[in-house]
């Protein structure tokens, strides 16, 4: 069985990364992480990578003239790594129009509210100042706008009655790490698709 090869970038603790690395990689299911890529150098998700065998490399927003010529390079190593798909998880920036384009239909992002609303950043403190009680989890592809691609996988987090963002936090990573690995599975296991008739659509195929 050939292997599905999966590039993730992230800016921070990796606790994603950790969790598809724990879950998927080198298993039986023949999904391998090849690499992890990030914008910061001191990234700890770079370290959790490298404990895991896992190649590395860093794409610092200070050394490119714009985000053009940086997602260029990014994009040039991801080729590299022959990737099937290319997994934001915690990655806080901002992927070009260009590099989208080059990827389509290959790039997934976690994002920890129920899309379509709360998007961009602060999402649990936005959901928590609107008087939700529930928020949640949303894994969808990445297209030119913020947080607004197809939708492939949610999954509901009540928020805390305490309304604290710690607690509610806590929880929504932990349904984050049993989502992310659940849908990179089965897109490995080609059981999504996108409608070729409405491309907002994704499709579901049973096991």
């Amino acid at each position: 069985m050939s292997s599905f090869r999966v590039v993730v970038l992230a800016s921070g603790g990796g606790t994603n990364l950790q969790a598809i690395l724990d879950q998927l990689h080198g298993g039986d299911e023949g999904i391998e992480i090849v690499g992890v890529g990030s914008d910061k150098p001191d990234a700890m998700a770079l370290e959790r990578a490298r404990k895991a065998g896992v190649e590395t490399a860093v794409f610092a927003e200070g050394e490119y003239d714009d985000r053009g010529e940086r997602d260029a390079a990014l994009g040039d190593w991801i080729v590299e790594r022959e990737a099937d798909l290319v997994v934001l998880a915690g990655y806080m920036q901002l992927l070009s129009p260009e590099f989208v384009a080059r990827f389509r239909n290959r790039v997934i992002n976690v994002h920890p509210a129920l899309l379509p609303a709360f998007p961009g950043i602060d999402a649990v403190q936005q959901a928590i100042d609107h008087g939700s009680k529930i928020t949640g989890v949303t894994v969808h592809f990445v297209d030119e706008g913020v947080d607004s691609g197809p939708i492939i996988l949610q999954r509901p987090v009540p928020i805390a009655p305490s309304r604290d963002w710690d607690e509610t936090e806590k929880a929504i990573h932990a349904t984050e790490h049993a989502l992310l690995p659940e849908t990179i599975r089965m897109i490995a296991a080609g059981r999504i698709r996108i409608d070729q008739q409405n491309p907002r659509l994704v499709h579901i195929d049973p096991e």
